[in-house]
């Protein structure tokens, strides 16, 4: 489903990155003790779907090339305060065979089906490649059971920019199928499933041989190529379905997007703001589309603090003289980045979903060029004073100055700007991560070491 660098669309891709973690996790299948399978009739087919842990319902839905199983080192993650639900989708992995009912907005409802046979009637829905589009058909028909939707490296039918991302070449799959296709393949799954496996990684090294071996012992089961294939052939109908649900009301939850930077990218985030009103991006670093195999420990930490986030806000006192005793950093995430700024976190952290809260410190006679910031901010001038701007070019002319208790915002994408006098200045930033900093004039951003 990825797209790896050379054939992406750069206009809708920004530079952004997680730090580096080992794909150590991804050698298991083995789900934790406290976990059991169920084979759950939902929607006129039956599901293989493993349960476990306690707490609200979280569903994890696979792509193709895998199956629910590539789940196990989130679900570890997650069942300490999640009941975990991670099934098979219709007609792959163990569920039962299927011949028809591949478009996601019937594989949405058999997700409905499996929670009402659970008895849970809301639930945060973590989608990857097409998991991403049966979780996107959910979340639109079932707005009011979806508290938080995840979507993971892989375009949505209908939505966006389909038709553009339709025309790449790597993707020569979306339209293959058919008798003959099926009969080409079978006895060659491994050939077959090791193009998607090699080409989407950003190193394929990193989707092990082990999981090779796994999935396509299971793709090779009576039916399974069959199931996978019909799930591309539904796009046609995806798209037509998409395009109706999104006409009668964009998403409200909160959504997730993440892709590799080897892959889908910021372009995740690009298309869910088409139908969706509160998206969160994060492009996980050294990662192609399979993002669970791939980097599973930076990929687990953006979800988890996603998931988290509603509770990410804790009850916090701090008097000046805490303050002074926090760490202080360089210019940090959200900072203009210039040599000299001093950061201090003061709640939450800016490079993750979730609010945050940092001070800032910026010498005298400095000068801050026009940037902006991917989230909603509000500022507070605590000492000092500050020469604060709006507008795509630094002009001291163009600015107000705002004292202690003077306060200010920093709308999503607006460039703003900023000086300093004879004084340093001391600033209280607030907003909603991950955050970045982007300079209008590239030739102004301070140069990296």
């Amino acid at each position: 489903m990825g797209m790896r660098r050379p054939f992406r669309i750069a206009a809708w891709l920004m530079a952004a990155s997680l730090p580096c973690m080992s794909p150590a996790l991804a050698d298991t299948f083995d789900f934790p003790a406290g976990f059991h399978t169920q084979e759950i009739a939902s929607n006129g087919t039956t599901l293989h779907v493993r349960i476990g842990g306690t707490g609200p319902a979280v569903v994890l839905i696979h792509g193709y090339g895998d199956t629910g199983d590539m789940w196990a080192p989130l679900a570890a993650e997650l069942m300490r305060d999640h009941t975990v639900i991670a099934p098979d989708l219709r007609g792959m992995g163990l569920s039962a065979v299927a011949a028809d009912g591949f478009t996601k907005k019937n594989q949405a409802a058999d997700i409905a089906g499996v929670l009402d046979a659970l008895h849970i009637e809301r639930a945060d829905v973590v989608g990857h490649d097409i998991g991403n589009m049966v979780a996107f058909a959910f979340a639109q028909s079932h707005q009011d059971r979806t508290t938080r939707l995840v979507m993971m490296d892989a375009p949505v039918p209908g939505i966006g920019p389909w038709d553009e991302i339709l025309k790449n070449p790597l993707l020569w799959h979306f339209r293959f199928g058919g008798p003959d296709m099926e009969r080409l393949v079978a006895g060659r799954e491994r050939i077959y499933l090791d193009r998607f496996w090699n080409e989407f990684s950003a190193k394929p090294e990193h989707f092990p041989e082990s999981s090779r071996r796994h999935y396509a012992a299971l793709y090779a089961q009576a039916g399974r190529m069959h199931a996978g294939f019909q799930q591309f052939a539904a796009f046609d109908q995806d798209a037509i379905d998409n395009r109706a649900s999104s006409a009668l009301g964009r998403l409200q939850m909160p959504v997730l997007a993440i892709g590799g930077d080897h892959s889908f990218g910021s372009t995740m985030a690009f298309v869910m703001r088409f139908a969706a009103d509160d998206v969160h991006e994060v492009v996980i670093a050294d990662s192609g589309h399979w993002l669970m195999e791939e980097q599973p420990r930076a990929t687990i930490a953006a979800i988890r603090a996603f998931l988290n986030a509603d509770n990410a806000l804790a009850q916090l006192r701090l008097t000046p003289a805490e303050v002074e005793t926090h760490a202080r950093s360089g210019a940090g995430a959200g900072t203009s980045g210039l040599s000299g700024i001093q950061t201090t976190v003061l709640s939450g952290d800016p490079n993750m979903p979730g609010p945050y809260a940092i001070e800032i410190r910026v010498p005298a006679h400095m000068q801050i060029a026009a940037h902006r910031h991917r989230d909603n901010r509000t500022a507070l001038v605590v000492s000092g004073e500050w020469h604060f701007g709006y507008g795509p070019r630094a002009d001291e002319a163009a600015t107000r100055t705002l004292g202690p208790g003077g306060f200010y915002t920093e709308p999503a994408g607006q460039p703003h700007f900023a000086f300093t006098g004879d004084q340093a200045t001391v600033v209280y930033i607030t907003g909603q991560g991950p955050t970045d900093t982007t300079y209008v004039a590239p030739d102004d951003a301070p140069k990296r070491k």
